[in-house]
């Protein structure tokens, strides 16, 4: 079993599991990020997640500085927990999770739609290399390690697979993109 740090991984994918890895993490996010929660009781009916969880991840989001307790009733002890520009530099990972789930996760129609609230079109994450612009073959990425760290794993780099599986029957076009 995967412990909650991952001191022997030189990985910045390691790291922010160790932040938002957890099953909760990444829905609290969303649902403040693309649904407006920001107090406890928006969480918590949203969720349905157990309030001692609860808790610990706001905790946890507010210690690690991806949101920010704000005090919002004179009269009583009431806070909101609102994002951070860290907490909000999350978007592109959920909306590129949700595409991958849209794919491979999910029978029918997307479930949730992702537009540019100033045009309309929709929102799509794309691989792009800063040379000659957009990835189409994730077989084409490849990961190295920057002189000087050790990995867990394949130490010498490597590639995706070139085996990579095509896009189920029936999905054409980008998953989750609407244009308006």
């Amino acid at each position: 079993m995967l412990g909650k740090t991952y001191e022997s991984q030189v990985c910045s994918i390691a790291r922010s599991l160790e932040v938002i890895g957890e099953r909760w993490s990444l829905l609290l996010v969303r649902d403040a990020l693309f649904g407006g929660a920001t107090r406890y009781s928006d969480f918590q009916r949203n969720l349905g997640i157990a309030t001692n969880v609860l808790k610990a991840r706001l905790d946890g989001f507010v210690e690690a500085g991806i949101m920010r307790r704000h005090r919002y009733s004179e009269h009583s002890e009431l806070y909101e927990y609102l994002l951070t520009d860290k907490g909000r530099a999350l978007a592109p990972a959920l909306v590129a999770l949700s595409e991958w789930g849209d794919l491979w996760a999910t029978d029918g129609e997307p479930p949730r739609l992702y537009t540019h609230s100033v045009c309309g079109a929709g929102i799509v994450q794309q691989t792009v290399c800063a040379r000659c612009g957009h990835v189409d073959d994730p077989a084409e990425i490849r990961s190295t390690a920057r002189p000087g760290t050790h990995r867990s794993g394949d130490r010498h780099g490597s590639r995706l697979s070139a085996d990579v599986p095509t896009r189920p029957a029936g999905r054409a076009g980008l998953a989750g993109v609407h244009d308006a």
